[in-house]
């Protein structure tokens, strides 16, 4: 008797491969400003607080940043300014957050695997992080960050010395994000799209969990469950695919942020 299987393969599209330099460097900048968009449609922006990088494709001591002091939902790829490892804006007439250099800098510098990294001050992200916990596995999408974020707890003030930046990166270590006690969230990515998308089911997380804690006590999810389904939504890939349907979104809807 022959057994087949009842399991349905599903294929998941990967991620685009690039002709050249200025090729890749065009499509991080394309999804860097959807991503500020999207932070802005989702009420992410705080004033002139926040900041998302994307390692240049070829300078690779050098990143694209929001340039400092414009709102989010303006921001256009062509907007965005290319800032060395020493604070220097190469490209562009803007200048950068103090607080973004500080930060990211030290973070793409301890991370060579990393090309992007993000960092706002949500609404739930920051009220979480107040609490001085990571998150708990209480729900599927929480499990991404099953044993892959980190704690810095305690809060200094605003991040303007680059040892506090270079704390915050040694303070990550190999994880997919960090939550900065009184302060916010910060993920990172092998994508702009990973990094991104790390950002917004974090903060999602964070209002799940402070809601299910509000109501009562919620159920944890066992350990071998919870490592079971970060395999699935957990990686590299399923954190670019998931940031897939929203750049689509975001591009429909507002096609300008492309220019």
């Amino acid at each position: 008797m022959v057994q087949t299987s009842t399991r349905t393969e599903f294929v998941i599209p990967q991620m685009p491969s690039f002709a050249s330099a200025d090729e890749e460097r065009r499509h991080r900048k394309q999804r860097l400003a959807a991503a500020f968009r999207l932070f802005a449609l989702f009420g992410f922006d705080e004033g002139v607080a926040g900041h998302i990088t994307a390692r240049d494709p070829e300078r690779t001591d050098h990143f694209w940043v929001n340039p400092f002091g414009m709102y989010f939902g303006h921001i256009r790829a062509s907007d965005l300014i290319l800032v060395n490892h020493e604070g220097q804006v190469v490209e562009g007439n803007r200048p950068v957050n103090a607080a973004a250099f500080t930060i990211h800098s030290q973070v793409h510098q301890a991370r060579p695997d990393v090309v992007a990294a993000a960092h706002a001050h949500s609404p739930s992200g920051k009220s979480w992080s107040s609490l001085g916990r990571p998150l708990d596995m209480i729900t599927q999408d929480a499990c991404a960050f099953f044993e892959d974020q980190s704690l810095l707890n305690d809060y200094t003030g605003v991040v303007v010395d680059l040892e506090e930046g270079r704390r915050i990166a040694t303070t990550l270590g190999t994880h997919k994000a960090i939550i900065l006690r009184n302060h916010g969230l910060l993920t990172v990515g092998q994508t702009v799209d990973e990094a991104a998308w790390w950002f917004i089911t974090m903060e999602r997380s964070c209002q799940a969990q402070l809601a299910a804690d509000a109501a009562g006590t919620p159920f944890h999810i066992d350990e071998d469950s919870a490592m079971s389904t970060y395999n699935v939504v957990g990686s590299h890939l399923a954190g670019w695919f998931s940031f897939q349907p929203l750049y689509e979104r975001i591009v429909r809807e507002q096609p300008d942020l492309l220019e």
